[in-house]
């Protein structure tokens, strides 16, 4: 479960950003392509979070849905897994959007 390593390591950015105050609140972007599951990130962020400056911080997820442009006609197409067709019959495709997976804010007190 890869998802415990990642929250892990989120929880230690944002202690460490943090300066020794406590966070209130992480809001994490995940793309719907990262292959990270948004409920194990939830579920390992309190375990990571525990005895930290991050403890009891509430975490949001944002998912970010996959979008992919046509490198053959250009259109801009939503996606659900990292490849596909466009409706002109190319399945040359550039991921766009739904890959991410970033700390997009942190709240501290």
């Amino acid at each position: 479960m890869h998802e415990l390593s990642i929250a892990s390591s989120v929880v230690e950015i944002c202690a460490e950003q943090a300066h020794g105050a406590r966070v209130r609140r992480v809001t994490l972007e995940i793309g719907q392509l990262s292959a990270v599951m948004p409920e194990a990130i939830r579920f390992c962020f309190d375990v990571c979070a525990k005895d930290t400056a991050v403890e009891g911080a509430t975490l949001e997820i944002v998912e970010i849905p996959g979008q992919a442009r046509c490198l053959a006609c250009g259109a801009t197409l939503d996606v659900e897994v990292p490849f596909g067709q466009c409706a002109c019959g190319s399945e040359d495709l550039e991921l766009i959007a739904g890959q991410q997976l970033k700390i997009r804010q942190m709240e501290v007190v």
